[in-house]
């Protein structure tokens, strides 16, 4: 009788697992940054915000589809399996590859927007992720390179966030530990701040 009952609750619960909506989809886009190039396995700023969102009763699923030495046209050319997936919110950030190779703006541009107008042709949300470069770089390759973030989001009418580093870079001399080596890509501490700096931004456009 007893291994009857528990089949019976088997059962209820596997049906009722079938029966449960879907989680809404987010998908964080992007390059190296995104994917977590460098930090442990889990440490990525996607998985972090997927437990910040958890934590504050955002039912979503986040997926990383983040791949390391993209560029905004590499991006381009992955943007249909992510199409697919019909997400609900893309959370886009390419051109700092880009810019370190010093491609042409009005490419990175152009990509980036074909990118928003593909996505929200689709019905899909778009959170845009703005990039800066080192200063070597020169001031009107970098200004250009900035500019070009906030010209999409006011042309396109999608909400950014300016720089994915904005609260990491002021903190650095406080706490070192939050960039590798290289000075690039952020350690599992500084991916922590990262998604920090993209729930906030993120969370004022969704709903429980």
């Amino acid at each position: 009788m007893r291994i009857v009952r528990w089949a019976v609750v088997a059962w209820i619960l596997a049906a009722a697992a079938l029966a449960a909506p879907p989680r809404p989809l987010i998908v964080a886009f992007g390059d190296s940054l995104t994917a977590g190039h460098g930090a442990p396995a889990g440490e990525s700023y996607p998985d972090d915000l997927r437990r910040m969102m958890a934590r504050s009763g955002y039912h979503y699923a986040v997926v990383n589809a983040g791949v390391s030495g993209d560029t905004s046209t590499d991006g381009l050319a992955r943007l249909p399996p992510v199409l697919q997936r019909h997400p609900r919110w893309v959370i886009l950030e390419f051109g700092g590859n880009d810019g370190l190779r010093g491609l042409p703006v009005a490419t990175t541009r152009a990509n980036l927007q074909t990118m928003i107008v593909r996505l929200r042709a689709a019905h899909i949300s778009v959170l845009l992720v703005g990039m800066s470069l080192p200063p070597n770089y020169g001031a009107d390759y970098i200004a250009s390179f900035q500019r070009l973030y906030r010209q999409l989001a006011r042309q396109d009418h999608v909400p950014l966030l300016p720089f994915l580093y904005q609260d990491l870079v002021p903190r650095l001399r406080q706490q070192p530990g939050l960039l590798q080596p290289d000075g690039i890509h952020a350690t599992a501490a500084g991916n922590r701040l990262v998604a920090a700096t993209v729930w906030r931004y993120l969370r004022p456009l969704l709903h429980h």
